[in-house]
């Protein structure tokens, strides 16, 4: 029998069911039982009078509920009838509804040099920065997408892919051609990503060497930027990635990615985003924010 396990998130409303396998390539937002027409457990799900939302992709299953009971009170029923269903059933959609039309719409950044590629298909849940061809070993998007001679650098996150380009040609004379090829290379279910490929903290500055730190100012670094800061550059096709606090100086270093490495807004991104939301929540304990790359 499979096991389902649960997580929190940070938002005491929202539960997540992790499964031991993916679930769908795509992603699926359901605001009530109408929408939930691809799939009869999520219809199941709305017969609990307390679920919200159900919020489906990669290898879980999130629930928002209503404010009128605990999560610790019905986690396990839920976490049960999952375990039943999917023991009983070969996928959590009905056959004839799981397959998508892919769309993918091109989006300006902040950084001219940078193009936010959005799909309405789930690419990877890890966040994957590719900065050179040689570099794209187990990420055959980004091989292809090197074969065109003005792409400089590539950042694949969510459902999105960020590209940088280089200074010779303008957005408008390639980004119908990107655009086409990227829908017709999800279209067709190539891997985004080899299943032997392992994340890894990409250092564009190889003369700098850093350590991640494990100590609670970084755990609390570390959990405000990924509230307050990252789904607002994400939006943008950035990421910031931490990668160390230094108690005695308290500098925290992290590293830009995406759109936000070489914008040209990136240093007010740094002072007025970024160590300025910091200052305000742990107060006396941040002096500065260094982008390492």
């Amino acid at each position: 029998m499979s096991e389902i396990r649960i997580e929190k998130t940070g938002n005491v409303a929202i539960v997540k069911f992790v499964f031991e396998k993916i679930l769908t390539q795509n992603s699926f937002e359901y605001n009530s039982i109408d929408d939930a027409g691809n799939s009869n457990l999520v219809q199941q799900l709305f017969h609990f009078p307390f679920v919200k939302k159900v919020f489906i992709t990669a290898n879980f299953i999130a629930i928002e509920k209503f404010d009128i009971l605990e999560w610790e009170d019905v986690q396990e029923e839920i976490r049960e009838m999952l375990v039943i269903y999917i023991s009983t059933n070969e996928s959590i959609f009905n056959v004839e509804a799981n397959t998508a039309i892919i769309e993918v719409f091109a989006e300006s950044t902040p950084n001219p040099q940078v193009q936010k590629f959005v799909t309405n298909k789930l690419l990877s849940a890890q966040n994957i920065e590719v900065l050179s061809r040689e570099d794209a070993k187990d990420v055959p998007l980004a091989i292809e997408l090197f074969e065109f001679p003005f792409v400089k650098e590539i950042f694949i996150s969510n459902n999105y892919i960020s590209i940088m380009k280089n200074e010779n040609i303008d957005w408008f004379e390639i980004n119908t051609e990107i655009r086409d090829f990227i829908k017709e290379y999800l279209q067709s279910d190539r891997r985004v990503v080899s299943k032997n490929y392992e994340h890894k903290t990409v250092n564009s500055n190889k003369s700098i060497e850093y350590q991640q730190t494990n100590d609670d100012i970084s755990k609390q670094i570390i959990a405000i930027l990924e509230e307050h800061i990252i789904p607002a550059v994400a939006g943008d096709g950035g990421n910031i990635q931490f990668l160390s606090y230094i108690k005695d100086t308290r500098e925290v270093n992290v590293i830009l990615q995406g759109a936000c490495n070489g914008c040209p807004s990136s240093t007010m991104t740094l002072k007025n985003g970024i160590e300025a939301t910091l200052k305000h929540f742990l107060p006396g304990k941040i002096e500065s924010v260094n982008a390492l790359n």
